[in-house]
C-alpha cells in the first residue's frame, strides 16, 4: 500500500454536444436530435477502470441520465460513486438563484431515482461558481448537497477564482473541494486534468500530482469528460481555432494517457477521500 494519499478520480458526464464552449454553435434544442456517444463512452472507462481496480465519483447531468438510464445503474452497481452536474448543463453565474436551484433539485431527484442511493456532491458546469454567485451554495445546502467542486483556484477566459483556497474548505455547512492546483511563482497552475492534462506531456502532468502528494500531503482532485476518449466523435463546423484546439486536441491519446495515470497513482471516489476517509480502501 502507497503511503500517498489517495487520489479523487473525478469523471463530468456529458456528451460533445453539451460541451459550454460549443453551446453558440449547438443549441439545446438540437440535443435531441444529436447523435448521443456517451453510452460507449462510459462502458470504455467502466471496463478500464474495472481493469485497475479503480473506483471514482461520476458527476452525471440530469439530461444524460433521463435519457440513458442504464448508465447511472451500471456506474452505481460497479461501485462508483453517482454524482451531480445539474440537469441541464447550464452555467451557475448565467442563472438567478431560483433556476439555479430548481436545476440542481431536479438533477439530485431524477439520479437518486434511477440509482437508489443518496446523492451528496455537486459539480456546476465549467466550474461556474465564483465571487459572483457564491450564493449557489445556499442554494446547494437547501437542496441537501453535501459537497461540492465547484470553484477553480485559476484565472481562466472562461471560469476561475484564483484567490480562493485551494484545499478542501467550508463553505457554510459545505464542503468546497477544488480541482487541484499547484502553487509555483506566486501562481496557481491547472493540475487537474481536463484540457491541460491531453496537451500536457505525461510526464509533467505526474510530476504535478505527485508534488502535491509528496510536499503538501494533500489529495489531488483529476477529471475528464467521457468524450475526451471519444477521438470519432463529429466534429462541429464554425468553431474558432481556439475553440478547436482546446476541444479536440490530442483526443486520440487520452485514452492511453489516463491508464497511465491508472497505474501511477492510487484513486478513489470524492465521498470516500473527503467525507468518509475510512471507507476507501
Amino acid at each position: 500500500m502507497s503511503a500517498s494519499p489517495v487520489n479523487a478520480l473525478t469523471i463530468d458526464v456529458e456528451d460533445y454536444f453539451q460541451v459550454s464552449a460549443l453551446a453558440p454553435h449547438i443549441p439545446k434544442s438540437e440535443w435531441n436530435s444529436r447523435e448521443c456517444r456517451v453510452e460507449q463512452n462510459i462502458d470504455r472507462i467502466l471496463a478500464m477502470l474495472d481493469e485497475h481496480a479503480t473506483k471514482a465519483t461520476f458527476f452525471t447531468l440530469g439530461w444524460i441520465a433521463e435519457r440513458y438510464p442504464g448508465i447511472v445503474r451500471q456506474i452505481v452497481s460497479a461501485g462508483h460513486e453517482i454524482a451531480s452536474h445539474g440537469y441541464g448543463h447550464e452555467r451557475a453565474s448565467d442563472q438567478t438563484p431560483e433556476s439555479f436551484y430548481s436545476d440542481i433539485h431536479v438533477a439530485k431527484l431524477v439520479l437518486e431515482d434511477l440509482s437508489g442511493v443518496v446523492v451528496k456532491g455537486y459539480r456546476a458546469p465549467s466550474f461556474s461558481i465564483g465571487e459572483k454567485n457564491l450564493w449557489a451554495f445556499e442554494c446547494l445546502e437547501r437542496a441537501g448537497y453535501l459537497y461540492s467542486s465547484s470553484i477553480y483556484p485559476v484565472k481562466h477566459d472562461h471560469y476561475g477564482m484564483p484567490d480562493a483556497p485551494r484545499q478542501a474548505h467550508k463553505r457554510g455547512s459545505l464542503l468546497e473541494i477544488p480541482p487541484t492546483t499547484l502553487r509555483m511563482f506566486e501562481k496557481n497552475w491547472p493540475a487537474s486534468g481536463g484540457g491541460f492534462f491531453r496537451l500536457l506531456p505525461y510526464n509533467l502532468s505526474a510530476w504535478m500530482i505527485r508534488r502535491i502528494n509528496t510536499t503538501e500531503n494533500l489529495s489531488a482532485v483529476f477529471y475528464f469528460h467521457p468524450w475526451e476518449i471519444d477521438a470519432h466523435q463529429p466534429r462541429v463546423p464554425g468553431v474558432s481555432a481556439k475553440t478547436r484546439f482546446r476541444h479536440y486536441v490530442n483526443l486520440d491519446r487520452m485514452e492511453g494517457k489516463l491508464r497511465r495515470l491508472l497505474a501511477d497513482f492510487e484513486w478513489g471516489r470524492m465521498d470516500h477521500i473527503y467525507l468518509d476517509p475510512t471507507s476507501h480502501q
